[in-house]
């Protein structure tokens, strides 16, 4: 599998949601929303079932969802945007089965890693949205935009992607010179 980019531009990260938005295709928009939102692999996302969000006897979703990731074993504890809601809360009137991201048959389970592969990459094409771009690139995207702006400690984002050193993130995200240039001259000492 080849190595994916986050995706740098914001702008385009919006296109990618506006795109399914625009088309009423709301199960895929959730996962545009809910990838870049979480940081989880899309595999550990693909699994989230409508009661990980929602408490179906008190009629509201979750601030937070555990998930135990399907790669590393760990348990992660995750804090639900404002963003993840309100996606989820669009799709939550449509949903199909036990699973939030089910398929359109009539025994509905959830969708596999090639088909959200497919829906992603047909829209990253029709966008013309540049770089190496897939579902892992939404897992890169928040952490790109977190360290880039700064808002987030380096540790915080080693923590949240469970990696072993911050030279490992930044590779992971892919930070370039561009990036290091441009915080250089960002800040303003004199």
């Amino acid at each position: 599998m080849a190595a994916t980019e986050p995706i740098r531009d914001k702008k385009q990260l919006k296109a990618l949601g506006d795109y399914f938005l625009k088309r009423g295709q709301l199960r895929n928009y959730t996962i545009v929303v809910m990838g870049a939102c979480t940081v989880l692999r899309i595999s550990d996302l693909l699994r989230l079932k409508w009661s990980d969000v929602y408490n179906e006897g008190r009629g509201v979703f979750y601030s937070h969802i555990t998930v135990r990731e399907k790669k590393t074993g760990k348990q992660k504890t995750i804090k639900l945007s404002k963003a993840a809601l309100g996606a989820l809360t669009q799709l939550f009137p449509h949903r199909r089965g036990e699973f939030i991201f089910a398929n359109n048959r009539k025994d509905a389970k959830a969708i596999g890693r090639v088909q959200a592969w497919r829906i992603i990459h047909e829209a990253v094409v029709t966008l013309k949205i540049t770089g190496k771009i897939a579902c892992h690139s939404l897992r890169k995207t928040w952490g790109y935009h977190a360290c880039r702006g700064g808002a987030v400690p380096p540790a915080v984002i080693m923590h949240i992607y469970n990696h072993s050193s911050f030279e490992v993130t930044k590779r992971y995200l892919g930070i370039t010179q561009d990036d290091m240039d441009l915080a250089l001259c960002s800040v303003e000492l004199f």
